[in-house]
C-alpha cells in the first residue's frame, strides 16, 4: 500500500508548468510539516515536494499562495538523477490525487501576509467560521 496524507502550509507559491506533447498541467510546491514534539524534544520540521497534475493543478497554482494551509492525499514516488558533479541524487516525491484548500483567499499582492476573504471560487461556498461544533 503506498499512500500518504499530509496537512501543512506551503513554502513558497505553486509553480505551474505543462508537459511538451499533451501540455498537461503540473504544479509543484514544498510543504512545511512540523513532526510532533515530544517532552524535552526539539522541533523538527519535514519538508516534502508535492506534484499535481490536470485542473487541479492549475486550481493550485491561481488559488494557493505561500504560508496557505493545504491538505493533500496521494503516493510517495521515487526517482534518481545525476546532478552536474556526477553524483547520483535520490529523490521522494508525493504525488498528489487531491489537494484540500484549507485556506481560502486571493493571493497577496506584493508581500506574504495571508488574508482571509469571504469570496470563494465558483462552485464553492464559503464555510461559517462561528459554527458550533
Amino acid at each position: 500500500m503506498n499512500s500518504v496524507v499530509l496537512i501543512g502550509r506551503l513554502t513558497r507559491d505553486p509553480e505551474l508548468r505543462y508537459t511538451a506533447g499533451t501540455q498537461m498541467a503540473v504544479a509543484t510546491f514544498t510543504l512545511a510539516i512540523d513532526r510532533p514534539v515530544r517532552a524535552g524534544g526539539e522541533r523538527q520540521t519535514d519538508f516534502p515536494r508535492v506534484t499535481v497534475f490536470g485542473k487541479q493543478a492549475e486550481n493550485c497554482e491561481k488559488f494557493l499562495a505561500k504560508g496557505r494551509l493545504v491538505g493533500v492525499q496521494g503516493r510517495l514516488q521515487t526517482g534518481s538523477y545525476t546532478n552536474k558533479d556526477g553524483a547520483t541524487v535520490y529523490t521522494t516525491d508525493v504525488v498528489a490525487d487531491r489537494v484540500e484548500f484549507l485556506e481560502w483567499g486571493d493571493r497577496p499582492q506584493g508581500g506574504s501576509q495571508m488574508s482571509r476573504v469571504d469570496d470563494a471560487p465558483s462552485g464553492f461556498s464559503a464555510i461559517d467560521e462561528d459554527i458550533p461544533f
